[in-house]
């Protein structure tokens, strides 16, 4: 990757260590938004996760978690009891939570419907026991891997999850959308500008080039990407990249919602509410 210029910058970090700090566990008030960005996490290794947080505490942005059940740097994983604290203080600030499959499932390949005409899918999560390894789910078997999730981020929290999920590594077919979205569910990806790039090498994508080519690029309705935590990355992208990219894209006249609130999904989510469990 080419290495892009860090003029216009230095602004953007200025405002972000002059940001006022919130008490902990305040709401984040919401203000008039004509420049909405929809700003979003997949789970990881959760070893940026506390700092992540601050720093949304500390800009009073509202984002949306994808949450999985996946490997963590303590040895746990992202949705055990040793993480419900950190769940339910960000359900107290506001922030949406959706499904991220419960097992950090991969979608592989479509595979020849099953004798009842049902569909079937192969599979490679990345958690669990079965990770690393393929496997034929059928339609059902793939929608509760998503209801795992948010079932469990649900009891963590108190708050409905989204009627949203997103598949790993954002790897799809159409008949796997619309298996999904036959059990309740909506896909929710990302915007090319979105892509973040927390998941490339440090050694060719430094957090200044990345940086700089999000400031450049995104525009207004994009969906980003980011994670809490990535093992590959040798120098982490969160915190060193989040506060100044929000502070940035705030002087621009952006402003932050969650994904409920946007246009390509309002509509889904009003129709498709998740029962209270």
């Amino acid at each position: 990757m080419r290495r892009a210029s860090l003029a216009g910058v230095a602004a953007p970090a200025l405002l972000a260590s002059a940001a006022i700090a919130w008490a902990q566990g305040a709401p984040i008030p919401q203000a008039t938004c004509d420049r909405p960005l929809y700003l979003t996490f997949d789970t990881g290794h959760m070893g940026v996760a506390p700092l992540v947080a601050e720093v949304l505490h500390r800009q009073q942005v509202r984002v949306t978690f994808f949450a999985a059940n996946e490997k963590t740097l303590t040895g746990g994983s992202s949705l055990d009891d040793a993480w419900a604290a950190w769940w339910r203080a960000r359900a107290a600030e506001g922030h949406a939570f959706a499904s991220h499959t419960w097992e950090h499932a991969y979608w592989r390949a479509d595979l020849a419907p099953a004798a009842d005409g049902s569909a079937r899918f192969r599979i490679r999560t990345s958690a669990g026991s079965q990770a690393g390894r393929d496997q034929v789910w059928s339609g059902t078997r793939y929608c509760q891997e998503i209801d795992h999730a948010a079932q469990r981020l649900q009891q963590i929290t108190g708050k409905p999850v989204l009627p949203m999920y997103r598949a790993p590594g954002g790897k799809t077919s159409p008949a796997l959308l619309a298996t999904a979205r036959g059990c309740g569910w909506a896909h929710a990806g990302w915007s090319p500008a979105g892509f973040l790039g927390d998941e490339l090498p440090s050694e060719t994508a430094s957090n200044e080039a990345l940086l700089a080519k999000a400031l450049r690029e995104i525009r207004g309705g994009d969906v980003l990407l980011a994670h809490l935590g990535i093992w590959s990355r040798r120098d982490p992208w969160a915190p060193a990249v989040l506060e100044p990219l929000i502070a940035g894209l705030k002087s621009r006249g952006f402003c932050f919602r969650t994904l409920d609130q946007h246009p390509d999904y309002a509509a889904w989510v009003a129709s498709h509410p998740r029962p209270a469990r």
